[in-house]
C-alpha cells in the first residue's frame, strides 16, 4: 500500500469517526439540512471504511494462521485460502478509492419526451415512465410527479418526475440513473396498426440532479415568467383560470413550463425546481469537462439515429448500445427490474476510470 493511499484511508477513517460523533449529537439534528448533508457523507464513507476493516482483519487472521501453521500443518490451508482473498479486497478498495462524482448522492429530476413516432412514441414514454416509477418502488424511493402533458392514447407528450432517497450505503438516486439520459427507441407493433408491421419510434430521456437552493443562486431579475391557461391532450382546455407557468431564464435561454398543479404558485415552484436542476448540471457540464461526457451524451433532440438502448418487443430483447449488453428479459425490465443494464453501466464506466487511474 502507497503511502500517499495510507495518509488517504487514514484521513477517510478519522473523517467517518468524527462524523458518527456528530450524529450522535441530538443537537445536530436541530438543523435537519446539516443532518442530512451529514448522513449523505457517512453514507458515502461507509463502504470504504467497512472493505478496511475487512482488509485488516483478514490480514490478522492471515498471520496467526501463518503463526499457527508452524506447529500444526492443519492452518496452512486457512492461511492460504485468507491470502486469496486479499486481491479482491484490494481491487474493490481501489474501485471504491476512485473519485466520486459530486453528485452520486443527490436525488434527480428526471423528463422523458416522446418523439419520432406520433403516437406510438408518446406511449412509448408512458412505458419508460411507469419502468422507472417501479424501478423507484423496488429501491424504497420516494417519486413525484412535478409535470406532464398527457397524449389521446393515454401516453405522454413529455413528463417529469422527482426521484428522492433516503441516504443510503449504496449511494442516491443519481449513482443508480445518471446513465439513463439519452434517446431510447422502441420497436414493436403500435396500437394504432392494423397490418400488424413492426415499428420504430423514440423517446427521449434527461436525467439531472435536483438543486438545492444552496447549489445554485437564480436571481429573479433573471427570469421571465409567462402565465397561461392549462392544456390537456388534443389541446383542449383543461383549467377555467391561466394556472400554468412557463419561466425563461434569460441568460442562458432555458425555458421550463408547469401545468400540472391546479396553483400557478405551485406550478412556478415546480418550474423552479426544474430550472434549478438543468442549471446545475449545465454548471457542472462547463467546470468538469469528465463529468460533462456523460451529460453531453444526454442528447436533447430525439433522434432515432442518436439511440442509446433498444426495446425490442418482438424478441423480448434490450440491448444498450453503449456497452454492448443484450438481455431477453424485456418485460421484466419494463415492470423496473433495471439492475442488469444498471450494473453493466457502471462497471463499465468504474473500468474505464481504473484504466485512466493506472
Amino acid at each position: 500500500m502507497t503511502d500517499t493511499r495510507t495518509d488517504r484511508l487514514t484521513s477517510i477513517l478519522e473523517e467517518y469517526a468524527s462524523l458518527e460523533q456528530q450524529l450522535a449529537d441530538p443537537a445536530v439534528h436541530a438543523d435537519q439540512g446539516r443532518a442530512r448533508e451529514l448522513g449523505r457523507r457517512y453514507a458515502e464513507l461507509g463502504p470504504v471504511v467497512a472493505t478496511v476493516r475487512e482488509i485488516e482483519a483478514v490480514q490478522g487472521d492471515l498471520e496467526t494462521a501463518r503463526e499457527l501453521a508452524a506447529d500444526d500443518p492443519a492452518f496452512a490451508a486457512e492461511a492460504e485460502e485468507l491470502a486469496e482473498r486479499l486481491p479482491a479486497l484490494d481491487a474493490k478498495l481501489r474501485e471504491q478509492l476512485l473519485p466520486r462524482d459530486p453528485d452520486d448522492s443527490k436525488d434527480v429530476i428526471l423528463e422523458v419526451k416522446a418523439g419520432e413516432g406520433g403516437e406510438e412514441s408518446a406511449l412509448f414514454a408512458g412505458d419508460l415512465l411507469r419502468m422507472y416509477l417501479r424501478y423507484a418502488e423496488r429501491e424504497g424511493w420516494k417519486t413525484e410527479i412535478i409535470d406532464a402533458t398527457g397524449s389521446d392514447l393515454g401516453g405522454y407528450k413529455d413528463v417529469s418526475v422527482a426521484v428522492k432517497s433516503r441516504p443510503s450505503a449504496d449511494g442516491g438516486v443519481w449513482s443508480r440513473l445518471k446513465f439513463e439520459g439519452g434517446v431510447h427507441r422502441v420497436q414493436r407493433v403500435p396500437v394504432t396498426e392494423s397490418a400488424g408491421r413492426i415499428h420504430t419510434s423514440a423517446a427521449g430521456v434527461l436525467v439531472m440532479p435536483e438543486a438545492e437552493e444552496v447549489d445554485v443562486t437564480v436571481d429573479p431579475n433573471d427570469l421571465r415568467i409567462d402565465v397561461y391557461r392549462s392544456s390537456g391532450p388534443g389541446g383542449q382546455s383543461v383549467n377555467t383560470t391561466d394556472s400554468a407557468v412557463r419561466i425563461t431564464h434569460l441568460p442562458t435561454g432555458i425555458v421550463v413550463s408547469c401545468q400540472n398543479e391546479k396553483s400557478q404558485l405551485q406550478n412556478k415552484e415546480s418550474a423552479l425546481r426544474i430550472l434549478r436542476a438543468r442549471l446545475l448540471a449545465a454548471a457542472r457540464a462547463d467546470a468538469d469537462a469528465a463529468a460533462s461526457d456523460a451529460r453531453r451524451s444526454q442528447v436533447r433532440t430525439v433522434d432515432r439515429s442518436e439511440r442509446v438502448r433498444t426495446y425490442n418487443f418482438p424478441e423480448n430483447r434490450i440491448s444498450d448500445h453503449r456497452v454492448n449488453y443484450k438481455a431477453y428479459n424485456l418485460d421484466q425490465v419494463l415492470d423496473g427490474d433495471l439492475d442488469g443494464v444498471l450494473n453493466a453501466l457502471t462497471e463499465a464506466d468504474n473500468a474505464a476510470r481504473l484504466a485512466g487511474a493506472e
